[in-house]
């Protein structure tokens, strides 16, 4: 039953247009195909991605971080109380006004004490900007090496020049060695990125990070079993052209550079819309989805493809919102660029202390009754 399952599944009329099958991808005459067995290298250079990242994060991020005056300011720890942690760990981190007001009763500590005590306490759980500024240059550093990696790599292709011709020949279209290490390190990087998930900062985007991380992972990986590699590689060219520029931006903001920062935003906003909501769909796309109409019958694999495509599409439109609402902010020049992606660390003011334990055993109104603390003349 497995063996039928296997074969109904590998099925050449799933994943090839008429005519066509896995045959056409056996290496014959010294050329060589995408397999499948290929994939697995992908385990190891994600792991060195692992590795290379957390040397490259203490030996060149924080000595850069130090050279760009990143720092982060001092955070006042929320004090030790049960009753708050519980209600923070099980019930809210932004508790109602009702709640706050119960728990400045059950505590003895007055609304104001509880207000600071939930800011604190929210604070702590907010990555540093030294870490914010550490990922960034990780990121910053990959994209930027991989974009004109890959440019490299396909500037003198035919199919660079004029898309249609990614379907030329396909699927008998030998394997290039720069194609193999473009693919195997990109895939290796978004690979590596899930591994990370867990450690590395929560923006409010994380849901879309997780599809579009997925989504990456099973196109590059489809792309490759049924030898769509040239396509493949121009897709990962269009989506590293511009997240090297985001990412300096964001470097440059946690560092207070704030017109070096803006100006970088700027042209990570132009070249995002244009590789993102024009070359992508218009050009490449149309030259994946519409195109090949005339020349093949569709099947699954077709649909597939084009159906990842168009999650990134949408997630790409989601993104360009988030764009244009910082664009918007800064173009009077009143402020830094802010990541709509993340939390915003909460300001304090100093007026009261923070509740560490009951003030004097009752409250009155929601405020202790301060008999202790009195101005003497």
């Amino acid at each position: 039953m497995l063996s039928r399952l296997n074969e109904l599944i590998w099925a050449d009329w799933i994943w090839f247009p008429e005519g066509y099958g896995w045959d056409d991808l056996k290496d014959h005459d010294g050329k060589v195909f995408p397999k499948t067995r290929d994939l697995w290298a992908v385990l190891p250079v994600a792991l060195c991605f692992l590795v290379i990242r957390q040397i490259f994060e203490q030996t060149i991020a924080l000595p850069l971080a130090s050279l760009l005056g990143v720092s982060d300011e001092h955070r006042v720890c929320a004090s030790p109380n049960p009753v708050l942690e519980s209600h923070f760990c099980s019930t809210s981190k932004h508790p109602t006004q009702s709640s706050i007001e119960s728990l400045s009763k059950q505590t003895g500590c007055s609304v104001r004490q509880v207000q600071r005590w939930f800011r604190r306490r929210r604070n702590q759980d907010r990555p540093s900007k030294l870490k914010k500024f550490q990922e960034a240059s990780w990121r910053f550093m990959f994209y930027l090496l991989a974009f004109f990696a890959g440019l490299a790599v396909l500037v003198d292709k035919p199919w660079f020049h004029d898309v249609k011709l990614v379907w030329e020949n396909f699927p008998k279209m030998p394997l290039l060695t720069s194609q193999y290490w473009y693919y195997m390190i990109e895939l290796g990087f978004y690979v590596s990125l899930v591994f990370s998930v867990a450690s590395d900062v929560k923006r409010k985007d994380f849901k879309e990070q997780i599809i579009h991380h997925v989504a990456t992972i099973l196109l590059i990986s489809f792309s490759w079993l049924v030898n769509y590699i040239r396509a493949g590689t121009l897709i990962m060219l269009v989506h590293d052209a511009s997240d090297y520029l985001m990412e300096s931006a964001k470097m440059f903001n946690y560092a207070g550079w704030k017109k070096t920062c803006n100006f970088i935003f700027t042209v990570f906003a132009a070249v995002f819309i244009i590789t993102r909501l024009i070359i992508f769909p218009f050009w490449i796309i149309y030259a994946t989805g519409v195109y090949p109409l005339g020349l093949y019958t569709t099947f699954f694999g077709f649909y597939f493809f084009n159906g990842l495509l168009v999650v990134l599409l949408i997630l790409h439109i989601f993104w360009t919102g988030l764009i244009l609402r910082m664009v918007i902010k800064f173009l009077p020049g009143n402020g830094i660029v802010e990541d709509e992606r993340s939390d915003k660390e909460e300001v304090e003011s100093d007026d009261e202390d923070d509740c560490s334990k009951p003030k004097n055993g009752h409250v009155q109104n929601g405020h202790s009754v301060l008999n202790s603390y009195r101005k003497r003349v």
